[in-house]
């Protein structure tokens, strides 16, 4: 699953690609209505990818635990988020049984639960094929070429 380019906004309900990234800020769109709004540099964004779930062995990443959940569901919508706090705790600890149940709040649970949610209905929740290896037209492995180092574009100013 890629969660590379998803957002939570804080503020702001449900989730948004990214779109465009401007000179102040970013273009995001609403996955739940597809409207774009504007995002300034001092709102706090968090990318899914970046997101992180306690553990008692360490931390896992969001990506996994919503695979794990994909393949529970066999890609199909989880409970709702809106269950109760115990069901959602029973529903978490058959997905993520090592879960630090002292730092991962039911409000926690309850936003990864509607995120996978949001996702599955954008059919977004899909398992990541392995790449195959394949040739481009004069024999060679297009991933040999894809590592082929790229020149670095000059940037006239690095206002980011």
């Amino acid at each position: 699953m890629n969660l590379e380019k998803i957002l939570a906004i804080s503020g702001k309900p449900g989730l948004f690609v990214l779109k465009v990234q401007t000179r102040t800020g970013f273009v995001a769109e609403s996955l739940s209505d597809g409207k774009k709004i504007t995002v300034n540099l001092k709102s706090n964004v968090s990318l899914l990818s970046e997101i992180s779930v306690y553990t008692y062995e360490g931390e896992k990443p969001l990506a996994e635990i919503m695979s794990k959940i994909a393949v529970k569901e066999s890609n199909g919508p989880s409970i709702s988020h809106k269950e109760d706090n115990a069901t959602l705790a029973a529903y978490f600890k058959e997905i993520l049984p090592d879960y630090d149940e002292e730092r991962v709040y039911p409000s926690d649970i309850k936003k990864i639960i509607n995120w996978y949610n949001m996702l599955q209905v954008k059919g977004l929740v899909v398992d990541e094929e392995p790449a195959v290896a394949e040739e481009t037209p004069n024999g060679e492995d297009v991933e040999a070429v894809a590592e082929k180092p790229k020149k670095k574009k000059k940037l006239r100013n690095n206002t980011f």
